[in-house]
């Protein structure tokens, strides 16, 4: 399977990242460039090509936009999804995540393992939901998906 080489986030049109966000960023893109799975599918109308891939993750129009460049930064693809779906689960997700930093300050670590599987099975939801609107599109792992989910939530909510 081919993979990718180079993330960036075209966060122009929003506000600042907070220092969290920031963080949160860099991790999931350390994280994905050190691990992951990213094929484009064949396509009967042309070739595609086999990766490595550069990927500009943006939101335009109220829509994910995933704008795929070969090693040499020619664009191949780019396909848009809409936002939609994955408004609740990124919602729950930072509602989650906000109860377990919260938990992790004055709770014991038995309340704060319960928080923390149920913030992971969020995540893995979304990395669920991101490989459905995908299908036909990109073909990844569970893995890249729960990273570029990650990254979804950031750019969703990056202010």
């Amino acid at each position: 399977m081919s993979y990718l080489i180079d993330i960036a986030i075209d966060d122009s049109a929003l506000p600042p990242p907070t220092p969290e966000i920031e963080q949160e960023r860099k991790v999931a893109i350390f994280d994905l460039l050190e691990d992951n799975a990213f094929k484009l599918p064949p396509r009967e109308d042309r070739d595609v090509p086999p990766g490595p891939f550069r990927l500009l993750l943006a939101i335009r129009d109220r829509r994910l936009v995933f704008d795929l460049s070969d090693a040499e930064a020619q664009q191949v693809a780019e396909f848009h999804l809409s936002l939609g779906p994955f408004r609740q689960v990124v919602k729950d997700y930072f509602q989650i995540c906000e109860s377990y930093f919260d938990a992790v300050k004055r709770l014991p670590p038995s309340q704060i393992e319960a928080i923390d599987m149920a913030r992971r099975g969020i995540h893995n939801e979304g990395a669920r939901l991101l490989e459905e609107r995908l299908e036909g599109k990109a073909e990844v792992d569970i893995d890249t998906a729960r990273r570029l989910f990650t990254l979804i939530c950031v750019l969703h909510f990056g202010g």
